[in-house]
């Protein structure tokens, strides 16, 4: 599995509206290929940094998969006016989030439904 992990710095008198934006284009995610799952909360110490992160399949998945199709454009059309700055975008690999009592290597992305 390959984890996006995107963090999108908000401008802090717009971040109820960016939420609402982001629950109107999450559907386009949703339903691009090899698309495993996501979850965006904002930063505790900076509430107007919010994290991203994505579930794909594999890294052509997303790019230049999903980053090349229309879908990713009006996806990033509907959040753009609330960024403060140019987001920052990267990705790992591997399983997460694993404990000691659980070591079977599952992700808790296996056992969540997708967030918005």
């Amino acid at each position: 599995m390959i984890y996006e992990i995107a963090l999108l710095p908000i401008h802090e008198e717009h971040i109820e509206q960016f939420k609402r934006a982001f629950a109107e284009v999450a559907p386009l995610l949703r339903r691009a290929k090899g698309y495993g799952g996501h979850m965006l909360a904002p930063g505790i110490e900076s509430p107007e940094r919010f994290n991203l992160i994505v579930r794909w399949a594999s890294l052509e998945d997303h790019t230049p998969g999903f980053e090349a199709s229309e879908d990713h454009r009006v996806f990033m059309a509907g959040l753009e006016e609330y960024f403060s700055e140019e987001p920052t975008v990267y990705h790992i690999e591997g399983t997460a989030f694993t404990t000691e009592k659980h070591s079977d290597q599952n992700s808790i992305f296996d056992k969540a439904s997708p967030m918005s």
